[in-house]
């Protein structure tokens, strides 16, 4: 299993940190663009424009390059930095995109969506349209979304925990294909291994994670950060103590969640009914 690089940060800003990564990448392997652009079919003067920071690329010809130069998810956590760049993200979440693409484990709550991991390409669409974006940008961002699940794939991908309050899934995409391709996706997910997917039921009442969605991350060094987020904002915590309270948190409503097997046979359920449901 290939180690998970460290993304460090040289170049300040996220685009020209992004083609300085592709540069560095392809001379430590002492070839040309003509050679990478024969090895991985593409035209080679594509990825001269990527390393010039004339254009940033689609997530398919990134992934090929994370695949060649043994970099999971690396490149695609650089690509959606600098293609948010010009977007909605702050500081913070660049900072949390970073610490993601390096973390040996993640595991996540979510109190109102489903994690962008986890989202179809529809799910993904509606949720950003329903934040104001719209046209060319509302397009980059599901790409990046889209990509980001790659982070997911492959021998070396981090274990990932995630546990839904069920109203995430009582809350359904106005597109009843859509809702049931994503309920269909997440039932897949959920049986793959390295991903756990648990349900938190509406009777589990009040708990201490009721009012943000939150992500923990175990980093290489062995430390764990967090980051909490509502439609709002976004906070990136790195503190030892406040970081360890919230591991406590996420444990005692991991107590109060259906088992992954019963979390499952929830899904399944759930897509039963809508598959009754007939198309609008």
């Amino acid at each position: 299993m290939p180690t998970r690089r460290v993304v460090t940060g040289r170049s300040r800003e996220p685009p020209a940190r992004f083609a300085e990564e592709l540069r560095l990448l392809r001379t430590a392997r002492g070839q040309s663009l003509r050679q990478l652009g024969e090895r991985l079919g593409w035209d080679w003067s594509l990825f001269g424009k990527m390393e010039k920071g004339e254009t940033l690329g689609g997530p398919e010809v990134v992934q090929a390059l994370d695949t060649y130069y043994g970099t999971p998810g690396l490149l695609l956590a650089l690509w959606e930095l600098a293609v948010s760049d010009k977007s909605q993200f702050r500081e913070g979440y660049r900072r949390y995109m970073a610490l993601e693409a390096e973390a040996t484990s993640l595991w996540h709550f979510a109190v109102s969506v489903l994690p962008g991991l986890l989202q179809t390409e529809g799910y993904a669409r509606e949720l950003l349209a329903a934040g104001g974006l719209k046209g060319e940008e509302l397009d980059q961002q599901v790409e990046a979304r889209m990509g980001r699940r790659e982070l997911l794939e492959g021998d070396s991908a981090p274990p990932f925990r995630t546990i839904l309050s069920e109203s995430v899934l009582r809350t359904p995409l106005t597109d009843v294909g859509e809702w049931r391709g994503q309920l269909e996706y997440l039932g897949a997910m959920s049986e793959r291994a390295g991903v756990t997917v648990q349900v938190l039921p509406f009777g589990a009442g009040l708990h201490g994670l009721v009012s943000a969605d939150m992500w923990y991350l175990r980093l290489p060094d062995g430390r764990t950060v967090a980051y909490t987020e509502n439609g709002y904002r976004g906070e990136l915590i790195e503190e030892t103590a406040p970081v360890e309270r919230l591991q406590l948190t996420y444990d005692s409503v991991r107590d109060l969640a259906l088992s992954p097997a019963k979390s499952r046979k929830l899904i399944l359920r759930m897509l039963e009914e809508f598959s009754c449901e007939p198309s609008t």
